[in-house]
């Protein structure tokens, strides 16, 4: 019987070293919603590229379709990761109470104007097709759960494989971390 690894990561900063990411992660207690908002949530431009206009409730849109420059270069480059058994795309019952967390900070009104982009990831040990398959069932089911459970707009939620092409861990190919999904920001 395979243990499902169902572990909720999240992961602040930009760049992952070659062995495992030296950012800072949160686990367990320190994933609230309060956290993911934090970390998911893009500012405006600072260059003004989408107007000097102060809103509330809102974000500004850029022109062109873009996805927003944030005046902090941390903001919305947080990834909440989610571990997978060998060869699974199933959601354990810790996997499922971390989305529902997750659920409720995309409903808030921070991230309202906000889509995100739920990438899967597999590890290098399979045949590249078999990873990249399995990386977009990974990334469809975390995307499926929170819509059928917390009636997000399906556009809202963009999956998309990334098979074994980002590890998280360069150097031990069969990882969990290896095995995720990650949820990034991108602007609507």
């Amino acid at each position: 019987m395979k243990l499902m690894l169902s572990s909720l990561l999240l992961m602040l900063g930009l760049g992952l070293s070659p062995v495992v990411s030296a950012q800072t992660l949160l686990k367990g207690s320190q994933v609230t919603e309060a956290a993911l908002i934090e970390a998911l949530v893009v500012d405006a431009p600072a260059d003004g590229a989408a107007g000097d206009t102060k809103t509330r409730g809102f974000r500004p849109a850029v022109p062109g379709g873009a996805a927003a420059v944030p005046a902090n270069p941390n903001a919305g480059k947080a990834s909440l990761l989610i571990t997978f058994a060998t060869n699974s795309a199933e959601l354990g019952a810790e996997t499922k109470g971390l989305l529902d967390t997750l659920a409720r900070a995309l409903q808030s009104d921070k991230l309202a104007g906000f889509s995100f982009r739920v990438e899967g990831h597999a590890d290098a040990r399979g045949d590249a097709e078999l990873n990249q398959k399995l990386s977009q069932q990974r990334a469809e089911a975390v995307a499926a759960y929170i819509v059928s459970n917390h009636g997000l707009l399906p556009e809202r939620l963009l999956p998309q494989g990334k098979g074994a092409s980002e590890p998280m861990n360069r150097n031990r190919i069969d990882a969990p971390e290896n095995r995720r999904v990650t949820i990034v920001t991108v602007k609507n």
